[in-house]
This record gives structure tokens, sequence and C-alpha cells, in this order.
């Protein structure tokens, strides 16, 4: 975590500059004009930033109510204008993109349009399912969710139904199940839909405000009059569509202060694209560049793995990537540990957790990160039968929790009669006690997790009193209040469980990267250059997670007994220096073998034609050759993934894209060798589907 020294009481603008690193300072004293701050992990963003921000306010370059702080998260936005209070700095607004531009969306409306704004649909799933069945598709909850995010992925990129195949198919994207002319379709009757309904979406929200500050001058001038100054955070993941709506937001002006991590993007999926935080100083020539390096969250021994998991093979930087430098004092060198399955993972995972525990470190203080949802169902079970207490985020919200609800009913209810009489932390604990609290905590499962949600409120009650030692009942309500608002949950003991794209943004004392091997990191359907990289992005996300101790493990079978068909995740290759020999992916020669093959252009069975587009390349021939294959053996392996992908609670493309199921339907391997030189089939798809795809094949 980076250094935060206790706020200094009423700060002038001098003091605000002199609480920061010579690199952190550079941001914060020049506040206006234009500035892009390449800031590594843990480097003190959020620090640079608010001072930025403070000193912008305390020295009159700024007026806090024209400043606008954008973020992509409640929590984050939430943080944000919690230490500007500590500086002394009050009325900036700091929120969401979304939340901003509802705010305005609602102000602007009835000027605009007429009438009050439309109602925002708080999810896809029940517009798209009908959409669906208006154009006959059976599809099951999963594919439903993939369809529904394939929608916002067009829509963020600004892609109308009309314009969706030509571009999905020119950069080479494979829609969830369908082909992009069908998947045009889904997105036409889905809108068609919500207009029926007259509702909108999340994504609405942004490209209708964007319509009418590009239709309507009057209505531009009006937010650009009330907002001078704006910073962007996390400005690696911004979408074309944000991007045009912050353009339209600034205007002509050019007093932007955007920061972000090229090395931190792993949202591509979505729409993400760093091209804007690269692209900055072209877009706005004059535009000074900071870069934070100064690591102040991991001990050197973390931080020298993360800046070698980016090195380039020739030791240069990957693009905008910084050359973290640690300040923190040393600490245990990270570790690779094999095993030979996933259940044995699991296991050890478990043990080297109850034996960090029994040595006094603190649950929370620990996280499990895996690349995929599915693989937390091994730990949950590992580290439940080991008495564990662990959380999974990205499930459930703390504050939508039923037991969380309803303890807080109770505490409100409870604020209108506190008298004084009993001390707050007792007064809530009796009172949790009819929510099911107890004094002795279960020993694990999901009884453990409601009562470590429900023992997070009465830490909260604890530390309020410690804080304000005169505070009642309802400075607590008010103080969950507000953490609900900002999404601010309370501290809960237990291991948290996460995936990695989940554990972005957090950090914790002992991380354990489970699945380091190579189907899971890169994942087996990351196909292009671009693809990999990314993958690469998100294991360095992981390991900048730690801040002291790093564990990674990984399985080199799937189940017990089965061949040892895995190896470690080629991105540990540069790491073997640190983590030793068996971290190499695979021997020289394979390597030499694999850079040979892969310098070898694809040509199309059909024309002979050179294939350029990943699809192409899988199913051997180009998008205007017919296929060859027999539709009926297609359609099989097609149902064959929709029911595999069902009982795993996955989206279909996991288990195979269409491109690959074409070129086993084209190719009609018979044996498990036949079905390795298929590319998107890669020794854990073999283990894992390789019986079953030969069977569904039959004989030729």
């Amino acid at each position: 975590m980076a250094h935060r020294p206790p706020p200094v009481a009423h700060p002038n603008a001098d003091d605000v500059l002199a609480a920061l690193d010579p690199e952190q300072r550079a941001v914060a004293a020049s506040p206006l004009g234009p500035m892009c701050v390449l800031a590594g992990a843990g480097t003190g963003k959020t620090r640079a930033i608010t001072h930025r921000i403070a000193y912008g306010v305390l020295s009159g370059a700024y007026q806090p109510q024209r400043v606008l702080a954008v973020t992509f998260t409640a929590r984050a936005a939430g943080e944000l204008r919690t230490r500007l209070r500590e500086l002394g700095v009050g009325g900036v607004q700091a929120r969401t993109f979304h939340a901003a531009a509802l705010r305005q969306l609602h102000y602007f409306w009835p000027q605009a349009i007429g009438g009050a704004a439309p109602e925002v649909v708080p999810s896809k799933a029940a517009s798209v399912a009908e959409a669906a069945g208006r154009l006959r598709l059976r599809l099951d909850r999963t594919e439903l969710r993939d369809l529904a995010a394939e929608i916002e992925w067009a829509k963020v990129g600004m892609l109308t139904p009309s314009t969706y195949a030509a571009h999905a198919r020119s950069v080479g994207r494979e829609p969830p199940g369908l082909d992009a002319v069908a998947m045009a379709r889904v997105y036409a009757a889905y809108e068609e839909v919500k207009a029926e309904r007259g509702v909108i979406d999340f994504e609405d929200v942004l490209l209708v405000l964007v319509g009418i500050l590009a239709e309507h001058p009057q209505i531009a001038r009006a937010v650009r009059d009330q907002y001078r100054h704006f910073v962007v955070d996390e400005y690696q993941d911004v979408s074309r569509l944000q991007q045009r709506l912050l353009d339209l937001w600034l205007g002509d002006r050019r007093d932007l202060c955007v920061v972000g991590d090229p090395a931190q993007t792993i949202y591509s999926f979505t729409g993400a694209s760093p091209e804007f935080l690269l692209g900055f100083g072209a877009r706005y020539p004059g535009a000074e560049t900071v870069r934070l390096v100064r690591n102040y969250r991991s001990s050197p021994q973390v931080v020298a793995l993360a800046n070698l998991v980016l090195a380039s093979p020739g030791g240069g930087r990957r693009s905008g990537a910084v050359v973290l430098q640690a300040q923190q004092p040393d600490g245990p060198a990270p570790r690779l540990v094999g095993y030979p399955d996933d259940a044995a993972e699991a296991d050890g995972v478990a043990r080297e957790l109850a034996d960090l525990i029994a040595d006094g470190e603190e649950p929370s203080g620990m996280a499990v990160l895996f690349r995929t949802n599915s693989q937390s169902e091994a730990f949950e079970h590992a580290l439940g039968e080991a008495g564990i207490p662990y959380l999974v985020r990205g499930g459930e919200r703390f504050f939508a929790r039923k037991e969380v609800r309803e303890a807080i009913v109770l505490l409100r209810g409870a604020a209108r009669g506190d008298d004084g009489s009993t001390p707050l932390t007792t007064l809530v604990r009796d009172l949790l006690v009819t929510a099911g609290w107890s004094r002795e905590a279960p020993k694990a499962g999901a009884s453990r997790e409601r009562w470590e949600s429900l023992n997070a409120l009465a830490a909260l009650a604890d530390d309020l009193v410690a804080t304000l030692p005169a505070a009642r009942m309802r400075d607590l309500v008010i103080e969950l209040d507000e953490r609900a608002a900002s999404a601010h949950a309370p501290t809960v003991q237990g291991v948290t469980l996460a995936s990695l794209h989940a554990a972005k943004g957090l950090e914790w004392d002992t991380v354990i990267l489970a699945g380091c091997s190579d189907g899971l990191i890169p994942i087996t359907m990351a196909e292009t250059p671009a693809e990999i990289e990314e993958e690469r992005r998100l294991l360095y996300v992981g390991v900048t997670r730690a801040r002291r101790r790093l564990t990674l493990t990984w399985a080199a079978a799937r189940t017990t007994g089965a061949r040892a068909s895995r190896r470690p995740s080629r991105f540990l290759d540069q790491a073997a220096p640190v983590l030793g020999e068996g971290a190499r992916s695979t021997p020289k020669s394979a390597r030499r073998g694999r850079r040979a093959a892969a310098t070898t252009p694809a040509v199309c069975r059909g024309c002979g034609a050179t294939l350029g587009v990943a699809a192409e390349r899988l199913a051997g021939r180009c998008a205007n050759c017919p296929p060859t294959y027999d539709e009926s053996v297609f359609e099989a392996l097609r149902e064959w993934r929709r029911g595999v992908a069902a009982e795993a609670g996955v989206p279909a493309y996991v288990v195979f894209t269409d491109a690959t199921l074409t070129a086993l339907a084209e190719q009609r391997p018979t044996s498990t060798a036949e079905l390795i030189a298929i590319r998107g089939i890669g020794p854990a798809k073999l283990e894992q589907y390789g019986e079953a795809v030969l069977k569904v094949l039959g004989p030729n």
C-alpha cells in the first residue's frame, strides 16, 4: 500500500506538496494543462491525483465545484472523496462515468427531449431473452449472458446493429455461439424490445448523453461552464464511447489529467483500450508526461518478479510499461510449487494457508487468485475441509447480502431508541445476536461466511468508537449508509478467493496465484498475439497484488491419476532466475520449434490464399470459400458443446469457439495426436474433452 502519513491539520498548498515523492510532486505541482501520468502498480497514483486536486484548490488554480474526477468504480470514487476531505478539500465531484452521465441525463432530458428520463434497467437478461425468442432462438441462461456481454461490447464501441457484423468480421471477433449476422439481428431485436418498454440500459446512459451534447450546443456549453478541470483514473480502461463523452465534456479546453498503467490493461474484451492513454501526447501536443515508478506496496522480491513477467525477451519493456522500483523492506522470495493434479494443488494451498494462520497471520490478509471463476470450487472445498474462513470476491456484494440487509434494518430501528445508556459496541452485538451472530464463530462453510459478514458490522462499530468515543447508533447507521452508497464494504475476516480480474485494485500481505500453467495462464482460447499479451498483463496484475509473500502454484494434470500433460505458464520462462529452472514451460529446443512453426504462413485449403484472421487460420480456409464439412457433424459438435458448457456453468466459447468446431468438423480427427494438431486444442483441452470429441465425431 502507498505510504500515507497522518493528514495535515488545515493544510496549505505547500503542505500538500511536501508530503509527496518527487514524481508525485511533479503531478501535483502543475494543476493546469494536459498531463498524462503513467502509474505503475502500487506507486501511489490515487495519492498523486488527490494531492494534485487539493493543490489546485488550495493554490487558487481550481474552484472545487468546477472539478470532475472520473473513476471506474463507486468504491474508487468514494476513496477519492475521503482522501480529499482528509486534505481539507470539499466540493469536488468524484463519480464514475455512468454516475456522472446519469446525473446530467436526468437534469437535461426535459430540456432536450421533454418529460422525465426513462428508467434504466438493472439487467439486460430479460430483454435479451425476449429478443432471442422473437428470432426463434432457444438459448440457456449462460448463452443469454454471453449475448448480453456481446451487446455491451458493441455499444461501448459505438456500433449499431447495422454496423456490428462488418466491424466484428474486420477485427476477427467471434460472437458467442452465433455468426456475426445472427448476432446483429439479436442486437436489433434487443433494441426494439427496449424501445417498446420505454427503458434504456447502462450503455444507453452514455450513448444518449453523447447524442444530447453533440446535438444541443447550449447544453454542451452549460456542462462546460460547470466543469472546467477533469481528472480520469484508470485511463487505460477507457472505451471509445467513454472517450467520446469525455471529449464532449472538454470541448476545446485542455485541463485534463489522465492516470493509467498500460501494463494493467485487462478488460479489452469489454471494449476497453489503452490506445487513448498511449496516444495522449499526440492528441494533446505539449502535454506533460510523468512516470510513477516507486512501488510502495510490495517487497523488492515481489517487485523483481513483476518486472521479469513484463520484460520482453530482448530485455526491454513492453509498450508504456514502467520498471518498478521497490521501496519496502525485504521479504521472502516468491516460490513456484508444482502439484500432481488440481485436487492436490487445492489441498496444498489450504495447508500453506493453515500454517500461516497458525503462525498468527490474519486470514483477511491472504488471497488465492485464479484465472477463471470455475477454479474457485476446488479451493472453497479444500479451505472448508481445513476449517479456514473464506469469502468469494465477485459474488454477492457485501451490502446486498441478505444477512447484512436484515442486520442494518435492526440497527436503523435501534437508532431511534439509543439513549446512550448502553455502550455502542455492546448494543450492536446484542442486536446482531438476533440476526444470527454468535460469540463463537462457526468452523466453515456458508454459516461461517454469514457470521463473518455480521462480525464485520460489529468490528466497524468498534472502529467507529475508537475514533469517535461518543458515537451512538445513529452515527453507525450514517457510516453504513455512506459506505453502502460508495460500495465501501468493511473488512471481512477470511481468505479472499477471487479471479484475477476481480482482484484488480486490491492487495493482500499474502497472495497465492493458483493454476499457473499453460492453458490457464494464458487461457487456451487466447490465440492472437494481442490476446496472449493481455493474459501476460493479467498475470502481472496478480503478482502485484502481493505485499510480502507470493506463492505461485500449478498442477501437472486435471484429475488424480491422469497423464501429466501440463507445463508451467510460458510467462514464467523469464522468471526462471528467481523461481528456478522448473519454471520454464518447455525446453529450449521445443521453443525454437514453436517459433519456427509460428512464422510459417497459413494458407486456405480451398483457394490457396494466405489466411490472416485467427478464425480463418483455425478453420484452414478463408471466409470466401464454402465449408467442406458435413453440417450434421458440426451441429452435433455444437449440441455437445452446449451441454458441456451448461453443466460447467461457463460460456460455450470457453469449451471451444465456433472456429474450433468448424476445424473439427472439416478435418474429422480420429486420434488424440490429430486432435492436438488443431489450433485451439491444447494439452489441457485435449485432456478435458478429447475422448468426448472423438466419440461425437465417430468414424469417418
